[in-house]
């Protein structure tokens, strides 16, 4: 199980999170993680849409919440925090009920080993400026094969991790989602999106269906978030 917090599978009640808000873009990978942790803990938030179709993240503005030019960016407690993985671990300290981390230190570690598999080796290879270097340089079909073997390739990776003591229950590490599964929603909402299918990885395609139907999930997704709440 997770840590001491308990929680029943439901999105967590709404705290009052006065200031809380999130700049983000409805279809970032980065952000939508975030989306589904805030909701998970029930912090309640503002959000700011930054639309990167336009180039808005490049804005002075932005920039000076986020110098890198990326989304999300989250003000809290006074700060402004950026980094999807740095954020949900920031919640995670500060705001420890409910859990997306386990008990044991060797859970822990698979976890975040789960969820780097995902942060940082199939999403960098497959971002936009990714994408569209490789489209400048080889062409289009080349930019849709690259990403769909690097999405392949790394959720392939995925479903054999996903093979320990942990995953007995619903989701990437027990009966509570966590910060694995925060990661992996979103790419496998990228996965199809880009005509990737994930059915024949059965733990893969088991916690995808679990978390379907679960209400923080359900909110964070980016069908539910094209206009800033």
């Amino acid at each position: 199980m997770h840590g001491s917090g308990k929680q029943n599978g439901g999105t967590a009640r709404q705290t009052a999170s006065p200031g809380i808000v999130l700049h983000d873009y409805w279809r970032s990978s980065a952000s939508y993680r975030v989306r589904i942790a805030l909701a998970l803990k029930g912090i309640a938030h503002d959000r700011i849409s930054v639309d990167l179709a336009t180039g808005q993240q490049r804005d002075p503005a932005y920039l000076r919440l986020n110098p890198q030019g990326l989304v999300p960016a989250l003000e809290i407690d006074g700060l402004i925090l950026t980094q999807s993985l740095a954020i949900i671990e920031y919640l995670e300290e500060t705001r420890p009920v409910p859990p997306l981390l386990p008990d044991s230190p060797d859970a822990r570690a698979h976890i975040r080993a789960l969820t780097l598999a995902i942060a940082c080796e199939i999403h960098p290879v497959s971002n936009q400026g990714t994408l569209g270097r490789v489209e400048k340089l080889a062409g289009t079909a080349a930019r849709l094969e690259w990403n769909r073997d690097n999405i392949i390739r790394g959720l392939t990776a995925f479903e054999i991790m996903l093979d320990h003591p942990g995953h007995i229950g619903r989701f990437c590490y027990g009966d509570i989602p966590g910060l694995a599964d925060c990661a992996l929603i979103p790419q496998l909402y990228n996965a199809t999106r880009w005509g990737v299918s994930f059915g024949h990885l059965p733990r893969i395609a088991a916690v995808a269906l679990n978390c379907e139907t679960h209400p923080a999930f359900q909110a964070a997704h980016p069908d539910n978030c094209t206009m800033p709440a």
